[in-house]
């Protein structure tokens, strides 16, 4: 983890910022999802209520060239600004995990695919439904379209405490980890 690059969405009259996030963010996973090393790390240094325009990619710079070699962002160069492959301040503020949280958040839908799996009658979701509160995610997420079924979905994003340690793992397709730590600065 001693190198990053930011990438910031630039402000476009047609396209909001989040759409722009999405369609970088789609193609960093597909990206990643090729290169399939796990050693590419991602945070979102304006993260708050949204992820915000700017995606920080951390690793080291060997594996950020790598990446960068691929053009896996063609087709967005007039919508996004790369920064410079740099390197990590020696003053950080600690180490902190970015990771995906999977949110269970209609419980209709739910139960729907309870029923129709088999796993449920349907007098049983009837009593479910009634007693089912729907569970509200309020944190950032991108919205995506799963490259399997091309259905959409968002994905939650959660940004961990800092921590004073570095932990060392692999990141997941979209560059995040519950384990693997990134420098935050």
């Amino acid at each position: 983890m001693e190198s990053y690059l930011d990438i910031r969405v630039l402000p476009d009259p047609e396209f909001t910022e989040s759409m722009l996030v999405a369609a970088l963010f789609a193609k960093l996973h597909r990206a990643l999802g090729l290169r399939d090393k796990g050693d590419i790390g991602v945070s979102f240094p304006e993260y708050g209520g949204t992820p915000g325009g700017v995606i920080r990619l951390h690793g080291l710079q060997t594996a950020l060239e790598e990446l960068n070699a691929t053009r896996w962002q063609a087709g967005l160069t007039d919508y996004c600004t790369p920064s410079a492959i740099c390197t990590v301040p020696p003053a950080i503020k600690g180490w902190r995990t970015v990771s995906r949280v999977q949110v269970k958040s209609n419980a209709q839908r739910l139960v729907r695919r309870s029923v129709r799996k088999g796993w449920i009658t349907e007098e049983e979701a009837q009593m479910r439904l009634r007693t089912a509160l729907d569970h509200r995610c309020k944190l950032p997420f991108i919205q995506l379209k799963s490259l399997s079924t091309h259905q959409p979905f968002r994905l939650f994003i959660q940004h961990g405490e800092l921590q004073e340690l570095q932990r060392d793992g692999k990141f997941s397709s979209y560059g995040l980890s519950r384990e693997a730590t990134i420098p935050w600065f």
